[in-house]
């Protein structure tokens, strides 16, 4: 899917179901996706991910659609998104969890506009 517009993408996004499992390049355990509720005080695509120490409790993160959309915005400009960049422009998002680097990318790759290159980066489609 070439896909240009962020409000597009976003409603790709929008149609995933819950349960769709979010590809991580580093893991063999997979996040799901788990709905829609909010984080740091805005709308946010939920996320469970394995909880070794409470299996029955999986660990939930999320990505605000300003995220989604701030790493959209630098995917789009220079045609990658990479982990220092997470790190320095997307602090808040980091600190829930750098699992959301790559919760990010893998979304981005479920609708079809990145693809995972190398260790801490994801290029455009």
């Amino acid at each position: 899917m070439a896909v240009q517009d962020f409000e597009l993408v976003m409603d790709v996004i929008a149609r995933l179901p819950n349960g769709t499992s979010i590809p991580k390049p580093q893991s063999n355990e997979s996040s799901k996706i788990f709905g829609w509720g909010r984080r740091r005080g805005e709308k946010a695509l939920v996320y469970a991910m394995p909880n070794h120490k409470t299996p029955e409790k999986p660990h939930k993160k999320g990505i605000t659609i300003t995220e989604f959309k701030l790493a959209y915005d630098v995917l789009l400009s220079t045609g990658k998104f990479t982990r220092a960049w997470f790190e320095i422009h997307m602090p808040e998002c980091n600190n829930e969890g750098g699992c959301n680097f790559t919760s990010i990318g893998g979304v981005f790759e479920l609708v079809g506009v990145a693809e995972y290159v190398a260790r801490g980066g994801y290029q455009r489609r």
